[in-house]
């Protein structure tokens, strides 16, 4: 068989499997994009689920997604527009049809392309590809569906168990398409299903098939080289949000010396952290899933009372449920750490779908005056870092951490170096001295840091209570003196204000001599970052000031937003960054860009942006 007529060289390339809810994109997605990063490749993944659990077989309600950017050179997004779309049906194609590079490559299980399924997906005409107008597309118009059957005709298996298998065959064109090796995903396989061994078989020959289908056809079809990353030695795996989330705690826990308690109720898209750190038991783990979410914050309460570092997670509906037991931890002075993987809103709004639209509850969605701290994380991998760190703050500085992550970070993957823990700094509570025991008090405080000591609940000479009654500046018992609580007040207040001696200025990256500062926190930090270096390669300087921490902000926040003439705030919200920063630094003007689509930005809509306020 001779040799592809095109091999399209690139430095880095987009691939999206998308297909009905059941026919296992997500697994296809994963194995390729861990196949990718076996292979050398740096990589991001973007899942896209739909918000409904079971939308109608075969409508775009019901299209899940996943997407993956992979290349030799760093890569921070998952990518704009795909260079690869694998549809499994017409709605697979519908949806996507507009996020396909001009001249991109299609692999359409045709089977699946019947007059109902057309018609399901709103398509008009029984010719998807000129109604699309993707005819200047490559074009592969697998029998997906039919192949497989027939590769699997005489196993023994049910139709319903040979159609769960298509899934493979598209993987294994993909595989014969970027010219990956199949090792990681046989051997996946084969312990996967290691209890039913047909299976096993079913899906390794379907598999095979698929990449012998396009052997078969590569006279005729481009295939696509790119070339292992060039990274420092040490150990990698792709890791998600939410995974990097629950190890970076378990991280601090180890680091403190003390049990990891989580109290948490599922809820998307968290539920994941509550999964992962159930698995941990030989770590030392301990995990409560409770009845709803103000019994898991209310458990987790109770470990950090009785010494245990302690954490709850939540999504936005449930972050409005913890408010109330947020304030009690905060006026107990206790150290927890809450974990808000944001999604859309309001109320129930989009499940699945990512947005930042928390800050304004994190800063101030409690009664009375209850400042604590929040801190944002800006990428699937550095999860972990935020995690260990809003654990050391909460232990350290005795207050509740608000820490926002947010669907697209929770979901998505990157390739990530294993990292030594001795590198990580000890996590120090402020303990009781025997000689000061004598003399001890609840609320006595230090008098730089404002931080009370943390006492074991239980401790012989120790004792003491807690309760959300306003409380006695030293003592700790309840107090209605008007002086009094306005101390308290004000020392709770100056405590997270100290913490800014505790955070790492903020830095500016991009083009620091640019007119135009583009401001961003949390999540969007890879699409901005990715925008301003492509501008840089185009002769453009833009310059980027991204935070993660957010309450306090970092001390010199001032001093660097007072040097740009522009400031383009840019949020998956109305602009609560930008008001939040009026609010502190009303001086400086602000320019907003804000999007609310439940999708992250896009590169080039950014680069549009930037350029248009230069050109102001």
């Amino acid at each position: 068989m001779g040799r592809s007529s095109k091999v399209i060289e690139r430095d880095e390339v987009v691939v999206r499997f998308s297909g009905d809810s059941g026919d296992g994109m997500q697994l296809t997605g994963t194995l390729f994009s861990n196949t990718s990063a076996v292979f050398g490749n740096d990589i991001s993944t973007f899942p896209d689920y739909p918000a409904e659990i079971r939308a109608p077989q075969g409508t775009i309600g019901g299209v899940s997604g996943f997407q993956v950017h992979f290349g030799h050179s760093e890569v921070f997004t998952p990518g704009d527009y795909a260079d690869v779309l694998v549809a499994m049906n017409p709605a697979a194609l519908k949806a996507n049809a507009k996020w396909i590079k001009h001249g991109g490559t299609i692999i359409m299980d045709v089977d699946s392309f019947d007059a109902r399924n057309l018609e399901k997906a709103g398509y008009k005409t029984d010719d998807p590809i000129t109604e699309d107008k993707l005819g200047d597309y490559h074009i592969i118009k697998a029998p997906i569906t039919t192949l497989t059957k027939e590769s699997l005709k005489d196993m023994g298996l049910d139709n319903k168990s040979i159609l769960r298998s298509k899934n493979m065959y598209a993987l294994g064109v993909v595989y014969w398409l970027f010219n990956r090796p199949m090792e990681h995903t046989t051997n996946y396989i084969k312990k996967k299903f290691a209890k039913n061994p047909l299976v096993v078989e079913a899906n390794l020959k379907v598999l095979r098939e698929g990449y012998n289908y396009g052997v078969i056809i590569q006279a005729v079809t481009p295939s696509y080289h790119i070339n292992p990353a060039a990274v420092a030695k040490g150990k990698y795996r792709n890791l998600n949000g939410n995974v990097a989330t629950a190890w970076g705690l378990i991280a601090a826990a180890k680091k403190a010396n003390l049990e990891l308690f989580l109290g948490s109720y599922p809820i998307t898209p968290a539920t994941e952290i509550l999964q992962e750190l159930s698995l941990r038991k030989d770590m030392g783990v301990k995990v409560f899933q409770a009845e709803d979410e103000i019994a898991g914050i209310c458990t987790a309460i109770g470990a950090s009372f009785a010494g245990d570092l302690a954490v709850t997670s939540t999504s936005g509906p449930g972050l409005a449920l913890k408010g109330e037991a947020i304030g009690l931890a905060i006026i107990a002075e206790l150290p927890l750490v809450i974990v808000n993987v944001q999604r859309g809103g309001p109320s129930t709004g989009l499940p699945t779908k990512t947005e930042q639209s928390d800050l304004m509850q994190a800063l101030y969605g409690r009664n009375g005056e209850s400042p604590c701290v929040v801190m944002a994380a800006s990428s699937p991998i550095n999860c972990f870092e935020y995690a260990f760190y809003a654990a050391k703050i909460a232990v350290e500085h005795m207050t509740p951490v608000i820490l926002l992550t947010d669907g697209f970070l929770a979901n998505g993957t990157q390739t990530w170096k294993i990292p030594d823990l001795a590198d990580y700094p000890e996590i120090k509570a402020k303990r009781v001295a025997p000689e000061d025991e004598a003399t001890w008090m609840p609320y006595q405080r230090d008098p730089e840091t404002y931080v009370r000591s943390w006492v074991k609940v239980g401790t012989p000479g120790l004792m003491h209570r807690l309760g959300g009654l306003e409380k006695d500046e030293k003592t700790g018992g309840v107090s209605y003196d008007a002086e009094n609580h306005e101390r308290m007040v004000k020392y709770r207040a100056a405590k997270i204000k100290y913490i800014e001696n505790n955070i790492p200025e903020q830095d500016i990256l991009g083009q620091p001599d640019s007119d135009l500062l583009v401001v961003g926190w949390g999540g969007t930090f890879g699409h901005l970052y990715t925008a301003v270096e492509e501008l840089a390669e185009e002769g453009v300087k833009v310059a980027l000031a991204h935070f993660n921490y957010i309450q306090p902000l970092p001390k010199n926040t001032h001093e660097v937003l007072k040097q740009y003439n522009k400031i383009l705030v840019c949020e998956l919200n109305l602009g609560q960054f930008a008001n939040y920063l009026r609010m502190n630094f009303p001086d400086i003007q602000y320019r907003q860009f804000n999007k609310m689509q439940g999708l992250p930005f896009t590169v080039v809509e950014l680069k549009e942006q930037f350029k248009k306020i230069l050109e102001d």
